[in-house]
């Protein structure tokens, strides 16, 4: 009965091995390291022409599927300084022409806003992000980046990453990856590791208890980074950045967050944080949870940019 059961575990534990071992496979086909989408092929629409800005749809396609977006124009003539949208997690589809949209193409800066792989008119599979696998949707962002690039109307210096939430582990990764990334501004985004940030959300939300802010930190503490990390591309980045967030803010870990980019700040890196007192996530959603948060985003920009007006 003893070498059954001995047998038997083994038969188990090598099962559990050779499906953890499909498991790595999947996900690094599915997400391979090597993504890349430096030069895609891009066509664009015919720009339309609205009230109080213009429009033009993009379709480019990376690692064999084929995104859509739409590029936004300001009234004005070019060229224009550029920002392409990042994504927080879920199936998320381009941004319309409002709230954070408006106000950058209204404050003379273009905006390119695709739909999420996987969503809408984007070919591929979502989310992978949501799995904490962050390689095509880095890919994806560099290939909005460079579609962008190849637009005459565009300022070729000045193409930046803006976006909320998981964008705070794509973004830096693109950055480095770009050559034409010229800055970076996110808001309720962190450089915590993936799965610790996934503890605190737990733990913030009350899932073992109510716990307080010192006990959710020590819990951080203890369990150390883990899954994607930013921060070793966070110290690749050549480019200023802009972070922002909401003391109140419980999907990433504020104070966490705010001591690794001090650190960065100490290494000569250019950075800048803002933090809004009682916000929480959402900071750049539709409305705010700080109505200051979209306009301090658009100033830091217009300090690095030429505007059209």
């Amino acid at each position: 009965m003893r070498r059954r059961i001995i047998v038997g575990a083994l038969l188990v534990a090598g099962a559990a091995a050779v499906v953890a071992g499909m498991v790595v496979i999947a996900d690094y086909l599915s997400d391979p390291p090597s993504a890349s989408c430096a030069v895609p092929p891009t066509t664009f629409g015919t720009t339309a022409p609205f009230f109080d800005h213009q429009e033009v749809a993009v379709h480019y396609n990376c690692e064999g599927a084929s995104q859509a977006g739409t590029l936004y124009l300001p009234s004005g003539p070019g060229p224009y300084a550029a920002v392409v949208w990042i994504h927080g997690a879920g199936r998320e589809a381009r941004l319309g022409f409002g709230g954070i949209v408006k106000d950058l193409v209204e404050s003379g800066v273009a905006v390119f806003s695709y739909d999420k792989r996987g969503v809408g008119e984007s070919e591929g599979s979502c989310c992978p992000g949501d799995n904490g696998h962050f390689n095509l949707l880095s890919a994806d962002v560099v290939g909005a980046v460079s579609a962008l690039f190849s637009r005459s109307d565009v300022r070729k210096d000045e193409i930046g990453l803006v976006g909320a939430s998981q964008a705070g582990w794509i973004a830096p990764k693109a950055a480095v990856a770009s050559s034409h990334v010229a800055f970076v501004a996110l808001a309720s985004a962190t450089p915590v590791s993936e799965r610790q940030t996934n503890l605190y959300e737990r733990l913030a939300r009350g899932d073992e208890g109510q716990l307080t802010k010192q006990e959710i930190s020590r819990r951080l503490a203890a369990a150390g980074p883990s899954g994607f990390d930013p921060v070793p591309y966070l110290k690749q980045m050549k480019v200023p950045s802009l972070w922002l967030f909401g003391t109140e803010d419980d999907r990433i870990p504020v104070e966490e967050s705010l001591r690794i980019l001090d650190q960065l700040r100490s290494e000569k890196t250019d950075v800048s944080t803002y933090t809004f007192a009682g916000a929480g996530h959402g900071l750049l959603d539709t409305p705010p949870s700080d109505p200051r948060a979209p306009a301090i985003l658009l100033d830091w920009i217009a300090k690095r940019v030429h505007l059209a007006r």
